[in-house]
């Protein structure tokens, strides 16, 4: 098994899904994170919010980080499901290497971590 590494994911959902269907859909990333290797350290809900600008005809959008350790090839298949699932309006994936970067990856989800409970 290859190294484990830090990551940042943030997606944002369709504002037209309902409270259970929008659990729904971040339960499913989190269980294809967990489902390729990953390990998930934190989440940050941000929830409902204004976009910058409009994505397929949508002004709001949902907001969702999750900050988690993965192997590197497992970042490939979780783009691909992200690309084919039509309530995603948008995502990131963000790498953090560096050890200065991995302390600011660890105190941004503990402050993710603690803002949740």
């Amino acid at each position: 098994m290859s190294k484990l590494k830090h990551y940042e994911t943030m997606f944002i959902l369709k504002p037209t899904l309902t409270e259970e269907e929008t659990k729904a859909q971040i339960e499913l990333v989190k269980a294809n994170i967990e489902k390729n290797g990953g390990e998930i350290v934190s989440c940050d809900d941000m929830g409902s919010r204004q976009l910058a600008y409009e994505i397929e005809r949508n002004k709001r959008g949902y907001y969702f980080v999750i900050y988690f350790k993965s192997p590197a090839d497992a970042i490939l298949e979780l783009e691909r499901n992200y690309r084919i699932n039509e309530q995603i309006l948008r995502f990131i994936f963000i790498k953090y290497e560096s050890k200065k970067e991995v302390t600011a990856w660890t105190k941004m989800s503990d402050e993710a971590a603690k803002k949740a409970n």
